[in-house]
């Protein structure tokens, strides 16, 4: 070997050595970025995919009550305080924020025999082109009334169509975005309500608020949808700025044992 090559070897030699004993032994991950900032989207692909469930605040509503509902997350586990690793403790009602509800919700013989949401049809809540039960469809419920038999029997919903999600005043009213609970909201009354079971095929039904049956019918119309245990109830959605048509829908509550209703995650896809 020349001189010539010997020295830049050589160099390179000491140069990773030296490198090697600043390099740390810390089981960390760094970043380029130090201060990274999170995006929070509603709308992916393009355009092509909708999230539908609210982002769970300390003031969004709650059931009655008007201060929101209050702060439901906290830091038992945290970094910054010598732990090894950041761990959340959530606690909060079980119908809050995007929701689905069990059969067991107000059918007491059905919750002591079971039917939580951990046996909800998942083939229900979740409808493609490709599948037996089809997908979605979005409409939007005239804004000056609840949604009774005389309007459900206006927005001529096709049979077969398994799953509808019904957007109405509450979505313009930005209920879901307010702390305290407003009562006028809109839903469905019993009569709506035994219309819809009575006379078409919908197996999934998805509102925009925390309850599916409007205040003064607020448990006559949810027994008219429990009673078959084959309607799902989807509940408190956020429907703004999509436009009405056909998706397909993906919905997925947590598999809580003896739990009447479990926060959602649902989108729906064009």
């Amino acid at each position: 070997m020349t001189k010539t090559m010997f020295l830049p070897l050589l160099l390179l030699h000491q140069s990773t050595a030296a490198a090697s004993t600043s390099v740390s032994t810390e089981c960390t991950v760094s970043t380029m970025d130090d201060y990274p900032v999170p995006v929070r989207r509603e709308v992916y692909g393009d355009g092509r995919i909708f999230d539908i469930s609210h982002r769970y605040t300390m003031d969004m509503p709650s059931w009655e009550r008007k201060d929101g509902l209050g702060r439901f997350l906290w830091l038992p586990a945290s970094m910054k305080n010598g732990s090894l690793a950041n761990n959340s403790l959530m606690k909060l009602p079980t119908h809050s924020g995007t929701h689905v509800d069990a059969p067991g919700h107000m059918i007491d013989r059905y919750f002591d025999a079971g039917f939580d949401v951990d046996t909800l049809d998942l083939e229900v809540l979740n409808g493609v082109c490709l599948n037996a039960a089809g997908p979605a469809l979005l409409v939007d419920v005239p804004r000056d009334s609840n949604i009774t038999a005389k309007v459900m029997e206006s927005l001529k919903i096709p049979k077969g169509v398994r799953r509808v999600l019904f957007r109405t005043l509450n979505t313009d009213r930005r209920l879901m975005f307010k702390s305290e609970y407003d009562s006028s909201y809109v839903g469905f009354t019993t009569e709506g309500a035994r219309w819809l079971v009575k006379n078409t095929d919908i197996k999934l039904v998805g509102v925009d608020f925390l309850s599916v049956a409007c205040e003064d019918h607020m448990v006559s119309a949810h027994l008219e949808f429990f009673e078959s245990r084959e309607i799902i109830l989807v509940e408190g959605l956020k429907l703004d700025d999509v436009p009405t048509g056909i998706y397909n829908v993906h919905c997925l509550p947590l598999r809580l044992l003896g739990a009447e209703g479990s926060p959602i995650r649902c989108i729906l896809i064009k």
